[in-house]
């Protein structure tokens, strides 16, 4: 039976054979455009299955790298862990509701090894295309500087004169600055220290004729052994991102990635960098 409310309504007008299979054709592409029922731009929430993807035993733990001061250090008084990374690694346990266990390694290359092996949930990470073999990253928190130091008379005096035959370059083994300059010096010499921190030691004792490494711990060090100098500008832009091991469920990365895109936006970011006095760090874009 036909309700009265409608039976006085014009009926339907068929479209022409041309129209509807236009129509088909664009159905798919609205759907698309539509994107999934949680969109992209949505914030980080911690539900049940994404604790479960992010802290499968119960418990968050994170590798902290010590070996990037821009990032992590410990209090030489009280041995306490601070900076940005575990700011950022605290936060996300008190998010998630579970306990964090912060597990200190002395090089980038270590802690790639431990999120790798499984031996931690999340870490803190230079972007590289060598790590991404094993950790699955979010976009850039922090956006830092790769820079090289020499003696006061050494003849350098700008970064592309470093690449030159005979000439030896200290890096940190593992760093984000090994593995780019692996791929981009042709004519140097680099000589690999066992940790980033070493690295101007290292050139030091040994002689050698370029230190590199993130710019804040050269200028550090460059305080602390006097002599030397920084060349201008950098030879890099590190981004450093947080990582899952690879081979987690797709919500981890997600999540993580939800969870960096909100700390970003919120301004938690730029108040750790200043709460921990980092000069020549900034906050990266959102992606």
């Amino acid at each position: 039976m036909t309700s009265p409310r409608f039976a006085s309504l014009p009926p339907f007008p068929r479209l022409p054979d041309r129209r509807l299979a236009t129509a088909a054709l664009l159905l798919p592409l609205l759907a698309a455009c539509a994107g999934p029922s949680t969109p992209r731009g949505a914030g980080f929430q911690a539900t049940p299955e994404a604790i479960a993807a992010l802290a499968p035993t119960g418990r968050l733990r994170a590798s902290i790298n010590l070996g990037n001061p821009v990032l992590a250090g410990r209090d030489k008084a009280s041995g306490e862990l601070s900076g940005v990374s575990v700011d950022l690694a605290r936060e996300l346990a008190r998010r998630l509701g579970v306990p964090l266990d912060l597990l200190a390694v002395d090089s980038a290359g270590r802690s790639v090894e431990v999120v790798r092996g499984g031996g931690a949930d999340i870490g803190f990470f230079a972007i590289d295309p060598l790590r991404g073999e094993g950790v699955d990253f979010t976009a850039a928190y922090v956006v830092i500087e790769g820079a090289y130091l020499v003696r006061n008379d050494s003849p350098l005096i700008a970064n592309d004169q470093v690449d030159r035959e005979g000439r030896t370059v200290a890096v940190g083994k593992g760093s984000a600055y090994d593995l780019f300059l692996t791929r981009e010096i042709k004519r140097a010499t680099l000589v690999r220290t066992p940790t980033s921190p070493m690295v101007v030691d290292q050139f030091m004792s040994q002689r050698l004729d370029v230190a590199a490494g993130v710019r804040q711990q050269l200028e550090a060090d460059a305080r602390r052994v006097g002599g030397v100098r920084l060349l201008p500008g950098r030879f890099m832009v590190i981004e450093q991102a947080m990582g899952v091991p690879a081979g987690r469920p797709p919500l981890a990365r997600e999540a993580l990635r939800r969870y960096v895109e909100e700390m970003k936006a919120s301004g938690f970011v730029a108040r750790a960098l200043e709460r921990h006095r980092i000069d020549g760090a900034q906050v990266a874009p959102p992606a």
